[in-house]
């Protein structure tokens, strides 16, 4: 299936662009691991200490699901030690990881209730089920699994109908 664009681009990007990985800033390496390492599951691709980069020293980790070169990366750069970026200023909402199934993200939820970390909020988008939480520095995730394209809302246009129902998380940890 293939949605219509409410405003399509003049000079359109190549469709078979995806985004590769995401990488952030966070005051403390370890703290940091221990939550998409040890709670999340992701792999580590590759983790070092006082590393040259933007002018200084810091820590780096990457991070992998599946073998890919690194779908996370962190360093401490610029923030070691430092606080999170303050609601009320510009900068990344959140970051969104997608699970290949509704099974997957499931298992995800469990991993975040066995530790005891906060679901932020649960939403049914329509397109996809996402549970938000918050990481160790701040920064939001967005935890979703996407549903078939032949069962995204959409409307008389073809153009996407986004939802804005709850979650239930109930049901889907069934």
């Amino acid at each position: 299936m293939s949605i219509t664009p409410s405003a399509p681009a003049p000079n359109p990007i190549d469709p078979r662009t995806t985004i590769g990985h995401v990488h952030l800033r966070t005051s403390d390496i370890d703290r940091v691991r221990g939550f998409y390492v040890d709670v999340l599951g992701f792999d580590v691709v590759f983790e070092a200490r006082d590393v040259p980069g933007w002018g200084t020293t810091g820590d780096v980790l990457f991070l992998s699901a599946g073998g890919y070169h690194h779908h996370l990366g962190f360093n401490t750069w610029k923030s070691a030690g430092g606080p999170p970026q303050p609601d009320g200023v510009a900068g990344l909402h959140h970051v969104a990881i997608l699970y290949p199934s509704r099974a997957a993200l499931a298992d995800a939820v469990r991993r975040l209730q066995a530790v005891d970390w906060p679901l932020r909020q649960l939403a049914d988008h329509g397109t996809h089920e996402a549970v938000y939480v918050t990481d160790p520095d701040g920064n939001d995730v967005e935890l979703y699994w996407d549903r078939p394209a032949d069962q995204w809302p959409v409307d008389a246009e073809g153009r996407l109908a986004f939802a804005g129902g709850q979650l239930d998380l109930e049901d889907l940890l069934r």
